[in-house]
């Protein structure tokens, strides 16, 4: 049965937020750049937040404010994973969580693996964590990005001990294989290293794509494996600040119990209330209309750029908002987006800064209406 994509807000409201997104820039900007969308909320969220508000609850998160289960039941039903509640624990944000684990599972000097063009604030989280980074870019093919598991294996045979995963990836939207996860938990297991899965785009894998969280790839996954995620992405809830530390395994399970206090007190209130009604069951017919819009803008992009910019190369996702396109053949350098924000008014996110692959390219935010999206493409394409 087909589902009817989400409508997006008008920019007269729009421009009415108080977000990065909309204040980054002049009002004769569009901004495509950073990873928030133009929807309203979903009605169970909003209505949640709407009660809080009312109720002046805006105090300090308590150790289980609903969303352990919640997110039990959401995983069950999305992704057919169990997992336990003692595996569950929360913080502010993903890479507050990617940041604290990787704290614990490396000494000061160690190297964690990459997988550039990778979103940019991984770059960043790991020496803010005293390890350093060692990029093991994706390789591409005809069927798309995947995993270079041969480099990946030389990196750990070589010292690295932890690699932290996207996974989909930001910013091709690749959904990493079953087998491919298996191997990758293997290949750790084997030199005793770790994987922390980056998994707050899980939410926005297309069905058809197979996502498999990594926890749940093997069991050697679960042994070596720990995983973040949040409902701020799909559910535009960034500024609410929740996300959820995962673990399958009694040690790596001992290993998040065991961290300050403070990184769970860091959990936002209304984050947790907001997280526990996305996740529930009321949301799952708003987050398959909401993955219907951008599957709808998706396709709209590749015509679009076929149409107006017939030099970039596109390739579809398997997940998420995020459109990732090369714009090497039209020779506007290594870093398109800058002339694009300049002479189109478009503001897109900067390739270089997704590392090694990412010049010539820029990042694309297609969780928007139509009309901006086409608006915007129609501009790039004016450059010439």
């Amino acid at each position: 049965m087909s589902v009817a994509p989400l409508e997006a807000l008008s920019l007269d409201q729009l421009r009415r937020r108080r977000s990065v997104k909309w204040r980054a820039y002049p009002d004769d900007v569009l901004p495509l750049f950073v990873a928030e969308t133009d929807f309203a909320l979903a009605p169970a969220v909003e209505a949640t937040l709407a009660e809080a508000v009312a109720l002046g609850d805006t105090g300090y998160t308590p150790d289980d404010p609903g969303i352990r289960d919640a997110y039990i039941g959401f995983a069950r039903r999305r992704y057919g994973q169990e997992i336990d509640r003692s595996g569950i624990a929360s913080t502010g944000d993903v890479m507050m969580g990617v940041v604290e684990i990787l704290r614990q599972v490396t000494s000061p000097g160690d190297r964690v693996i990459i997988t550039p063009p990778v979103y940019p604030p991984f770059s960043i989280c790991i020496p803010e964590a005293g390890a350093v980074v060692e990029p093991v870019p994706l390789v591409e093919g005809e069927d798309g990005f995947a995993l270079d598991l041969d480099g990946i294996e030389a990196a750990f045979a070589a010292g690295a001990r932890a690699m932290l995963l996207c996974n989909p990836h930001n910013p091709t939207g690749t959904v990493h294989a079953r087998d491919t996860l298996a191997r990758l938990a293997e290949i750790a297991l084997a030199h005793g290293a770790v994987i922390v899965s980056d998994e707050i785009h899980a939410p926005l894998a297309r069905p058809e794509a197979g996502f498999t969280p990594f926890l749940a790839a093997s069991a050697d996954a679960a042994r070596v494996g720990y995983a973040v995620t949040s409902a701020s992405k799909a559910f535009n809830l960034a500024g609410l600040k929740c996300a959820l530390m995962l673990t399958a395994d009694d040690a790596t399970t001992a290993v998040v119990r065991g961290m300050p206090e403070e990184v769970t007190w860091r959990t936002g209130l209304f984050g947790a209330l907001a997280g526990t009604a996305a996740f529930s069951p009321e949301s799952d017919p708003w987050l398959d209309s909401l993955q219907a819009a951008i599957r709808a803008n998706h396709v709209l992009l590749a015509d679009l750029l076929s149409e107006h910019v017939p030099a970039a190369r596109y390739r579809i996702p398997d997940a998420g908002y995020l459109a990732w396109v090369d714009l090497s053949a039209k020779g506007w350098g290594d870093d398109p987006a800058t002339r694009i924000l300049r002479e189109a008014k478009v503001a897109l996110h900067h390739g270089p800064h997704f590392g090694q692959g990412g010049a010539g390219h820029v990042r694309i935010n297609v969780g928007c209406s139509a009309e901006v999206l086409t608006e915007a493409v129609r501009r790039i394409g004016d450059l010439g």
